[in-house]
């Protein structure tokens, strides 16, 4: 063997005796900071910016493979951006996420001391929250690390602090000023369980069986309705029909008064175009404070609104049969005594989509409430704009400001099919509820003194000012976090260099809730796009294709994964046959796979070492091995293409079959002759190939397997050698 050789590349590759020695050399270089690359004069001072804000993990938990997934996806952009020449910056930062940190936080309290958050009031439950958040964010930051994450760390944020706080604050107020944000008392989606409001986008529907009950509300009234809730018939006020539908034309216009289990209720029979013919018996009975659509068709004929069902989810009127009945019970007596009055028509069992809270499991609530509002219909003039089709001091609204964005291509999505998704969803978008009935997040900044209302950045000076108790939606400080993150309001000059931001990067589950938001405020704050390209990756799923649970016992856990295979190998097998947008499957065996291919690099690193001669540096190639080199560049760039247009599985198929099939299988084995060839220039030929082409393969490989192959750079004799992830990228 050649005594040059390193001795730990005598033995198989060890992961667990790298890869953290390496994370912390990268910290230590201090060129995950982009100023420090232009400092030392690996990046020049004027190149083009290269930005992606890690989309923050919330403060709840631990990263799981979703999360892993996103974090090789956006390292390996970073990666080979940064050995492209690009001023490259991965801004990292954790989310409080304000209704999952309470929540959980308050379970434990319960499940350990049997107290609630009122017990314990404001003060201390929030003390007991930040504890927790800064425990979950020391965990979240070290798996980061682990799995090779090349962030930024000395701008790191977070959606909580006192910068984010301003810009929270400033957005506030600049849009309650516009009159864009403002107070109402309306329907909203309640969670009984958590006490909350929540917004559309946090529900979630679970498919459940449901009677569908055809009746009258008395003996008289001429037409019968359908419903899976006869407890809020109780609060009635109208019947729907379509003004097309000849069955009930006649009744049209006509009002009666009754008495629906014990509840007198005045019942005006009107027409609306929102009325399906097709639907039960083509009539709706209107309940207009405990239904989305009752409450529109409510606002269309100025009909009254009484509230039947309270926070808790119990009745608020009736005799002692129904007053302070949980609904399901109450929903019971109703029937019974329909039943009993011989007003039943049908019953059908069905099933039916019940909305619960993401959070909590609560069965959702349409309840009246006084809450804060963002208007996405109400026009603003938008002072400065470099938003396509939109100009500077013309009026807009922040609805045109989503689908401008992305109808122009100003912002591609990928894949593109979820581009119809977007638009669907921005079509049917109601004004945005932004308070929350919690503790733990960003205070609305409003404050009451008798009939004077104030809102600023800072609390208003004098005495008895009251600020308002609610706090706002997570989702109005993540918003912000492409902006905000960069110094926001004030005009930085990270501002000026990163912003807008080249990609985001995430899951499709949060396009409404979070990246749909950053288009709306950086939008309305900025008048610009908050990121070029759109990402989406799918969902990561175990071998089977199930989805990953605790409660299945299928889960992975990224640091497991690392602490066996090690991370390069968790990384490649989440990125090899995953296309954008479809969810992957994953497996040990799939892992442990790409930790043998970790290994074949390794042994490849040792055959070329142990035959290489450093009289061979300066020698020519001869025309066999300079064919070879040129084949190998122009696999390069395509590998380069595919990264560039984002298709990181072709480009990871690629390296991996030319350095298993190719380098490994081909190249190797034809050397062995020629490295034991009398021919001294063809013999040293081979050893300059084989130099450079490990070296080029492990360069282009860096940004998918970056321990690995960092660790064998370091073994390669190669002259004025810099850490392998600021080398350039393989170029002829």
């Amino acid at each position: 063997m050649n005594p040059e050789i390193p001795e730990k590349l005598l033995k198989p590759y060890n992961p667990a005796e790298e890869e953290a020695a390496i994370y912390k050399k990268w910290e230590d270089s201090g060129y995950f900071t982009p100023e420090n690359m232009v400092k030392d004069g690996l990046t020049k001072p004027d190149a083009e910016a290269f930005t992606i804000v890690l989309p923050p993990p919330n403060v709840t938990g631990v990263l799981h493979m979703g999360h892993a997934m996103m974090l090789t996806v956006e390292d390996i952009l970073i990666r080979y951006k940064r050995m492209r020449g690009f001023r490259t910056l991965w801004l990292p930062g954790t989310d409080h996420a304000a209704i999952a940190t309470q929540s959980k936080v308050e379970k434990e309290i319960q499940k350990s001391e049997g107290k609630s958050r009122h017990d314990l009031g404001r003060e201390e439950l929030l003390k007991r929250v930040n504890a927790f958040a800064q425990d979950s964010h020391d965990t979240i930051v070290n798996q980061m690390k682990v799995m090779g994450a090349s962030c930024d760390w000395t701008r790191e944020a977070f959606t909580l602090d006192e910068a984010r706080t301003k810009a929270v604050r400033t957005v506030f107020k600049k849009m309650y000023d516009d009159g864009l944000i403002y107070r109402s008392h309306k329907i909203i989606n309640w969670d009984p369980k958590g006490q909350t409001t929540i917004s559309d986008d946090e529900i979630v529907y679970e498919t459940r069986k449901a009677t569908m009950y055809t009746f009258k509300y008395s003996e008289d009234f001429p037409i019968a309705i359908s419903t899976t809730r006869p407890e809020t018939k109780v609060g009635d006020v109208a019947v729907a029909v379509h003004p097309d539908d000849a069955r009930y034309t006649e009744h049209i216009g006509k009002e009666y008064d009754t008495v629906f289990c014990g509840v007198p209720i005045h019942i005006k029979i009107i027409a609306d175009e929102a009325v399906e013919k097709e639907f039960g018996t083509g009539a709706l009975g209107v309940t207009p404070a405990h239904s989305m659509t009752d409450w529109e068709i409510a606002d269309r004929h100025d009909l009254p609104r009484p509230q039947v069902i309270n926070e808790y989810a119990k009745m608020m009127v009736g005799d002692e049969r129904l007053m302070g009945k949980k609904v399901l019970e109450a929903r019971e007596i109703i029937v019974n005594w329909l039943k009993e009055e011989g007003l039943v028509e049908k019953e059908e069992v069905l099933d039916q989509n019940v909305g619960t809270a993401e959070r909590t499991g609560g069965i959702v609530e349409p309840l009246p409430k006084l809450q804060w509002f963002i208007d996405v219909n109400k026009p603003f003039t938008l002072e400065h704009s470099t938003i396509d089709t939109i100009a500077s001091g013309s009026e807009t609204t922040l609805k045109q400001i989503m689908r401008a964005t992305v109808s122009t291509g100003q912002i591609d999505i990928i894949p593109d099919y979820f581009t119809k998704t977007y638009f669907h969803w921005i079509d049917n978008l109601r004004d945005w509820c932004i308070s929350r009935q919690i503790w733990y997040g960003h205070r609305i900044p409003v404050w009451y003194r008798g009939d004077e209302i104030y809102t600023g950045i800072e609390a208003p000076t004098g005495d008895d000012w009251k600020q308002d108790e609610d706090t706002l939606d997570t989702w109005f400080s993540s918003g912000l976090w492409t902006f905000s993150t960069l110094g926001w309001p004030e005009q930085t000059e990270d501002l000026k260099i990163y912003h807008p931001t080249s990609v985001i990067e995430t899951g499709p589950d949060i396009l409404f809730f979070w990246i749909a938001r950053m288009i709306l405020m950086t939008g309305y704050a900025l008048g610009d796009i908050p990121f070029k390209t759109i990402y989406l990756h799918g969902l990561v799923r175990d071998a089977q294709g199930k989805k990953m649970s605790k409660s299945l016992g299928n889960a992975m856990d990224p640091l497991d994964i690392a602490n066996k295979y090690g991370a390069d190998a968790g990384r490649f097998a989440l990125i090899a046959g995953t296309t954008p947008g479809t969810d992957s499957k994953i497996s040990e065996d799939k892992i442990k796979g790409y930790k043998h291919f970790a290994n074949k690099i390794w042994n490849i690193t040792r055959f070329v070492l142990s035959n290489y001669s450093s009289e061979a540096t300066d020698i020519l190639l001869t025309p066999d091995d300079e064919k070879i080199l040129t084949d190998w560049h122009t696999i390069a760039q395509k590998i380069a293409t595919d990264i560039d247009a984002f298709r990181l599985h072709i480009a990871a198929e690629d390296i991996y079959q030319y350095i298993w099939a190719t380098f490994a299988d081909v190249i190797l084995e034809e050397s062995k002759a020629l490295l034991a060839s009398d021919d001294v220039a063809i013999k040293q030929s081979r050893q300059k190939l084989l130099l450079t082409l490990l070296s080029e393969t492990i360069t282009a490989l860096h940004p998918f397997m970056p321990f690995v192959t960092e660790a064998i750079w370091e073994a390669l004799p190669l002259p004025d050698k810099k850490l392998l992830m600021v080398q350039s990228w393989p170029t002829t």
